[in-house]
Formats: structure tokens, sequence, C-alpha cells
């Protein structure tokens, strides 16, 4: 079967609902007024989804969506961003997930009801589609549940086919970090943040938690937001700095560093370029609210890029 797509993303739909202000909220019907409120893209998998697009990387989507406001509106918005949606399941009486996040610039709290986000599973993924794609990404393990037990062997089944595979945990809400010995192993490239990889490697610094995590990787690349980003590949270890900009929203930044990497990735660049890829693109995602509204697209990359 011929390959369709450069990225099969598995993963949780849900918009966004961004109210930004330098406000904190308080019990006891205190109101508070904030200064914008914003209906976006969300959910870490769409995001990424959008910023790989925009990259020029075709891109399907596989996950669990309700007949509703929330789920029409993020299938319209990722068709509209050039995602494919043909795979996604609609799940009849079912209800989308939602994040309320409240955004002061530089920090950001986030509610989250769940919805469906937790409800895909490894056997929802046909190997058909698996046929069609270069490679699968995962963008939030610990939100996904249903998926968690069958994702090694989601990714040994990818593998059978010719893919390599991805994965972003995100923040694990329990704190226990556990359970990632069968999967890392399965895994070619992965994308934590700092607080992430110290989790995982039960490490107090990014540099140790890079050198324990990579010995179970092919290939790792740890997000440090102001400090930039550190990768360790087979060849060589690489720290990149950060990209200066004027920070607007950083909801999704660490979703379009995840796609500029990947890019990389599939270009076969060498890791210390698939860095610079990934921190211009989550640098450049912060330029307005919303995950998706600033997403780099290849030709404002490259120059910045260089070489």
């Amino acid at each position: 079967m011929a390959t369709i797509f450069d990225v099969l993303v598995a993963g949780e739909i849900n918009p966004d609902l961004i109210l930004s202000g330098d406000v904190e909220p308080s019990f006891g019907q205190v109101e508070k007024l904030v200064d914008s409120a914003d209906l976006t893209i969300g959910s870490s998998s769409a995001i990424f989804s959008c910023g790989a697009a925009r990259l020029g990387l075709k891109t399907a989507f596989i996950g669990k969506c309700g007949d509703d406001v929330f789920g029409r509106f993020m299938l319209e918005a990722m068709k509209k961003r050039n995602v494919n949606i043909e795979n996604v399941i609609i799940v009849p009486g079912g209800s989308t997930g939602l994040s309320v996040i409240l955004n002061r610039g530089v920090d950001r709290a986030i509610l989250t009801h769940l919805g469906l986000i937790p409800a895909l599973q490894a056997e929802d993924i046909p190997d058909g589609l698996l046929r069609q794609s270069r490679h699968l990404h995962v963008a939030s393990y610990f939100l996904q549940e249903a998926l968690q037990s069958g994702l090694p062997g989601l990714f040994a089944r990818a593998h059978s086919f010719g893919l390599t595979t991805s994965l972003d945990t995100n923040y694990d809400p329990s704190d226990k970090w556990q359970g990632f010995d069968d999967l890392l192993s399965q895994t070619n490239l992965f994308l934590p943040n700092e607080a992430e990889a110290c989790s995982l490697a039960r490490a107090e610094t990014a540099e140790l938690a890079a050198d324990r995590l990579s010995e179970k990787v092919e290939t790792l690349a740890v997000k440090m937001g102001a400090e930039g980003a550190l990768g360790v590949d087979k060849h060589r270890k690489a720290r990149v700095a950060a990209m200066p900009v004027e920070v607007v929203d950083t909801v999704g930044a660490g979703d379009s560093f995840n796609a500029g990497f990947i890019y990389g990735y599939l270009q076969g660049w060498p890791i210390e370029k698939s860095l610079r890829a990934a921190v211009i693109c989550g640098a450049l995602s912060t330029r307005a609210a919303g995950g998706t509204t600033a997403q780099a697209e290849l030709s404002e990359v490259l120059p910045i890029l260089g070489d």
C-alpha cells in the first residue's frame, strides 16, 4: 500500500477556551474580569498536527470526539489547517473534552473536562492506516488512559510496517511517572520537557535526565523553555539556545517545538539542526493567542535556521 501520510497522530481532541489577563480566580462567588476570551484549537495532539501540516508534512489524525459543538468546531478547524480527519471516530452521544485556560503570558492555569479524551484504544488504529504512514506520534500519554496499555504493542506494530515512532508524555496528574520501560524501548523519538524528563529519570538536572533517558530511546529532545533545548542521539549530544521573541501566549509552544523537531527528523537532519528548527517553531508559535494562530510556516523557519 502506498505511503500517503508523513505523520499519523493518535491523539486526543478538545478545544481550548483561553481567558487572558493578569488575574487569579477566587472562590466565594468573586467575579474578576479578563482582557479577552478565545475558543481555539486545543489538545497537544491537534496543535501538533496543525503545526506539522503548516510545515508541509502530510498529516493524518485519529482520535475520538462527540457529535457536539466542541467536536464539530475541532474537526472543522483541523480540516481547515490541512489535517486529514477522515479517520476520526465520532461517538454518538459522546462528549468532546474541553480545557479552560487562564493565560497570564508566561504562565497559565488549566482546567480540563476529559470527555472522550481518554477513549482512544490501540485497537482502534487499523493496520491499513499505519501502512499508509511514515511516522506515528502520540502526544498526551497520561490523558489517553485507554491507549496506555496497548501503546508498546501499537508502536511495535508500527515498526513492523516500517514507521518510526515518537512520544511526548505531557504532565502526569498522578505525579507517579511510571510504566515506561516497555514503551520507551519501542520509541524512536522522545520529546519531554525538562520537568517531565527529570521526573521520569528521577534526576535533578536536565543533563542527568538526558543521559539516563537517552539509553532507552534512539533520539531524545528535551524542551527547556527560556534555556532552549537539549538533544541526544547515537551520534552526539547537542544544546541549542532559546530564540528571543515577544511572548503573547505560550499555549501549544511545546507541541509546535515537536512539529519542528519531527520535521527535521524525517528529513534526516542532524540533531542540532532539528533542535534549532524546533526551538524556532516553538518560539514563533507564542506570537499570538492560541496554540495554532501563529504557528510557523517552513518559509519562515528556513531563513532563520540558515545553512
